[in-house]
């Protein structure tokens, strides 16, 4: 069996050195350099030859600069003769444009998606796709994960005894509602929200029976913070004694943060799935997926099936 050899991108390195303390395995040093002009110089320092390599790297921000990186890691490897090359990719950027809205606009989800299959990956680890479809734009094993059964273990743990609903942000979220809602056995709501344009929201509506509940909104990203906010605020309006957040990928551009920490939201449940140094507050407590990730890279590396870490609804009783 051809060795399993871990390597990380820059904008996921503290996630990659978890997963490498819980397999026991080192991560395989890099050079990583810029150009003067602001172009990368990445250089594998280890041999890799033959070897099942596992990239670990979220295309977070700066997104355009970790996803050049990345193309630039997998064509380093591919050049070198290894076995196999696998993507952990938690968060994959331009998936929030996965189809046509107006004329002559581009699928940037399939872009890259074309990107990473010609620069070379066997196979793409992800977690919480901003929408399951983009599965469909890779002529590989795409193995997308989700995050909501840590969320469902926490809030049993800490909110049990309370009164809970489960809200979702909009309609394209209530699969994903739907689920923590059945792990918990609660209720689910959702926000009628109308977008007039990227990173703004208008919450029209909340369907469903929040009064007297706590409410918790859970979503894939946290981008700007705009719309949790004006959510979250729409809630207490209507009765919720309590609104807590429920996010995977905690990108926090811009202000965020601090709109999030002056809100009404008593507790901001994220994963690190991207980089958060310097943008914890006291609101906020951070799940790791490392545990998760390490158990599907080993899995993979000694060919068992995935099915068993799918198979959420098993574990209701254990939550």
């Amino acid at each position: 069996m051809s060795k399993l050899q871990l390597i990380s991108g820059s904008c996921s390195l503290v996630l990659a050195q978890r997963v490498s303390d819980i397999l026991k395995i080192p991560l395989i040093p890099i050079d990583d350099k810029r150009f003067a002009n602001g172009e990368i110089y990445v250089r594998v320092k280890n041999k890799v030859r033959g070897g099942d390599i596992y990239i670990i790297q979220s295309l977070g921000a700066p997104a355009n600069e970790n996803l050049v990186e990345v193309l630039l890691i997998i064509d380093a490897l591919k050049r070198s003769s290894v076995g196999r090359i696998n993507l952990i990719s938690p968060l994959l950027c331009y998936s929030r444009q996965d189809r046509k809205i107006e004329s002559r606009e581009p699928i940037s989800a399939k872009l890259i998606a074309d990107l990473l299959t010609v620069a070379g990956i066997n196979r793409l680890v992800t977690v919480d796709l901003h929408s399951d479809q983009i599965q469909g734009f890779y002529d590989m094993p795409v193995d997308h994960f989700v995050a909501y059964p840590l969320f469902a273990k926490y809030l049993k743990k800490k909110y049990g005894k309370k009164e809970m609903v489960i809200v979702s942000p909009d309609i394209g979220g209530l699969k994903r509602a739907n689920k923590l809602a059945d792990l918990l056995g609660l209720p689910i709501a959702v926000i009628d929200k109308v977008r007039r344009q990227h990173n703004m929201a208008e919450v029209m509506t909340v369907v469903g029976d929040i009064k007297n509940k706590v409410a918790v909104i859970i979503d894939d990203m946290v981008d700007t913070g705009g719309s949790m906010v004006v959510a979250a605020e729409t809630l207490k309006k209507m009765g919720a004694v309590e609104v807590l957040v429920c996010a995977t990928h905690a990108v926090l551009s811009g202000e965020a943060t601090k709109k999030l920490s002056d809100s009404c939201v008593s507790k901001i449940l994220l994963t690190d799935t991207l980089p958060l140094e310097g943008k914890i507050t006291d609101k906020m407590e951070i799940l790791s997926v490392a545990p998760l990730l390490a158990k599907i890279i080993k899995r993979i590396h000694l060919e068992r099936s995935l099915g068993e870490l799918f198979k959420w609804e098993d574990k209701k009783r254990k939550l």
